[in-house]
């Protein structure tokens, strides 16, 4: 009767050894299938923001290049622009000194006449003085 009780002890034992065993790799696979699916979701995490990093790193390659484009046409309406205020004052510069021909004839023109003048006036009143006496 004991080695009975024994043998059925350890059949006992046995069948819960097996069943551990399989419920230990149970375990284990499900154990496994969660490591997956978390690290699959947070790979899911991880190459969205390497997508994500990716765009704006293209973006911000467009926006610059963008700013340097910009930068040139800036710099090449300033340099327009400083031409075109430069051609003004040479414009300026122009009109000043055409004024001031123009002043110096009028001064000449007006001495002219007034000499002219004088010049018949005199002849004139010579005239009218060796008349008299």
């Amino acid at each position: 009767m004991l080695s009975s009780v024994i043998k059925e002890h350890q059949a006992r034992q046995a069948a819960k050894r097996v069943t551990q065993e399989q419920k230990r790799k149970e375990c284990i696979v499900a154990a496994n299938d969660l490591t997956q699916a978390l690290v699959d979701h947070l790979n899911v995490g991880v190459a969205q923001a390497y997508l994500n990093q990716k765009k704006l790193d293209a973006e911000a390659k467009l926006l610059h290049q963008g700013a340097i484009n910009f930068a040139k046409q800036t710099q090449q309406w300033l340099a327009l622009v400083e031409n075109f205020s430069s051609s003004l004052k040479e414009i300026g510069d122009v009109e000043n000194w055409a004024r001031s021909i123009e002043n110096d004839m009028k001064i000449v023109n007006d001495t002219l006449g007034r000499a002219y003048e004088m010049a018949q006036e005199k002849p004139v009143n010579s005239a009218n003085s060796n008349n008299q006496q």
